[in-house]
């Protein structure tokens, strides 16, 4: 399972590259859609919901996960390479793609032909392997520090010479609701995208896809490939509080399941949803102000012909932002039904057993009346018995018939 991001072992001392941070910077722009109106995003498809047996890394790659090396033969990994970690490349050239799979060492090479745009993504990789390409694109050291560290929050910050982003993808183990997060750091210059997996959760092959699939937008550059990450990021958030939501709603049936609740153990099983609701707020609310940024003008990211599919993603972002504030309200009214149903319960349960002890307490006033060593009406004496055994049965059926038309039986 990923690390929470939000909880690094301890706090560093504020940094010079604190200043550029603009991941607070006011929210401006569009109002979010409602929930029930579809998706207009290019390329936009649901993404596939994980199987509610399998592990957070099976549900977001399959193959990988029955395979490791599945994801090595895919085209754009780099055939050979002087790096430790994995690496894959793209370039683009006007728009189209032309080449993937180079070395890593030639992309200088490739980004002196004009019109070119480069696509690079390391899968975990070391300090060392991030030295090569540092000087290369001129990367600040502060943010190689911060691309190569974990539990970093999500955030962009500005440098003069490019942006840095890190972002959290969100992926929900079905079986146990425990929420695991995919860290992923990002370079953006003017003619280079270079992403940096902290771990294999999240699936290059998809972003490699929803690329494909949009080939008409490759004219935007650097724009077109930030918004598809920022497209997959999006949309692992949607699933994971959808398969939350989807949980909540069962747990909320088994609430008035007068049999019993199915075995399932429905505090215990909130409290892990509202835990995972906890982190996946922590890598949420944070998109919002780093998507509006990145639409201002000056940093001359998203070009016109982009802005509405940012402007789409801006609008998912807030709607899963909005969705997850109100689960964590959802989740609060569950445990506090769930305690006034127990209460009512136990209330309907008081009045049976006070019912049938004032009934049972009849025949042994009686009896204790009839039981005394002096002599009384009948002592001895056959109607006695009788007497004794009548004023019972009359006296317990009464209460019988009082309670139970009350309720209380």
């Amino acid at each position: 399972m990923g690390q929470d991001p939000i909880a690094p072992p301890a706090q560093p001392a504020p940094r010079s590259s604190d200043r550029h941070d603009t991941s607070l910077a006011g929210s401006a722009g569009a109002h979010p859609r409602s929930a029930d109106q579809p998706n207009t995003g290019a390329g936009r498809k649901a993404p596939a919901g994980p199987n509610p047996s399998a592990s957070p890394e099976a549900a977001v790659n399959p193959e990988a996960a029955a395979n490791p090396a599945a994801g090595e033969a895919h085209p754009s990994v780099c055939r050979t390479r002087g790096t430790t970690a994995i690496g894959r490349t793209r370039l683009y050239r006007s728009g189209a793609l032309v080449e993937e799979g180079f070395p890593i060492e030639e992309i200088s090479t490739r980004l002196e032909e004009d019109g070119t745009v480069v696509w690079l993504d390391l899968a975990s990789p070391s300090e060392a392997d991030l030295e090569t390409i540092t000087e290369e694109f001129s990367l600040d050291p502060l943010a190689v520090e911060d691309a190569v560290a974990a539990h970093e929050r999500p955030k962009l910050d500005r440098y003069p010479d490019h942006l840095f982003l890190n972002l959290y993808a969100a992926y929900v183990d079905h079986r146990t609701m425990d929420l695991a997060t995919s860290e992923i750091a990002a370079f953006v210059t003017p003619r280079a995208l270079i992403t940096v997996r902290k771990d294999d959760r999240f699936d290059a092959d998809q972003l490699t896809a929803l690329w494909d699939e949009n080939v008409d937008l490759g004219r935007s550059g650097v724009g077109f490939l930030l918004h598809g990450l920022l497209d997959l990021v999006v949309d692992s958030h949607f699933s994971a509080v959808q398969a939350l939501d989807d949980e909540l709603e069962a747990l909320e049936d088994h609430l008035f399941d007068t049999q019993g609740s199915g075995g399932i153990d429905v505090p215990r099983r909130s409290f892990d949803v509202r835990k995972s609701l906890v982190r996946l707020r922590r890598v949420v609310l944070p998109m919002r102000e780093l998507v509006n940024t990145l639409m201002r003008r000056h940093l001359g990211v998203v070009d016109d012909t982009m802005t509405p599919y940012y402007q789409d993603v801006y609008d998912h972002v807030l709607r899963a932002t909005e969705w997850t504030e109100g689960l964590r309200d959802f989740v609060t009214t569950i445990l506090e039904t769930h305690l006034t149903i127990q209460g009512n319960r136990l209330n309907e349960t008081m009045k049976k057993l006070t019912s049938w002890a004032a009934i049972i307490a009849v025949p042994t006033a009686v009896t204790g009346f009839f039981g005394q060593n002096v002599p009384y009406p009948g002592f001895q004496k056959a109607v006695g018995f009788y007497a004794s055994v009548a004023i019972m049965i009359g006296i317990g059926l009464g209460l019988y018939a009082s309670f139970k038309r009350r309720g209380w039986l």
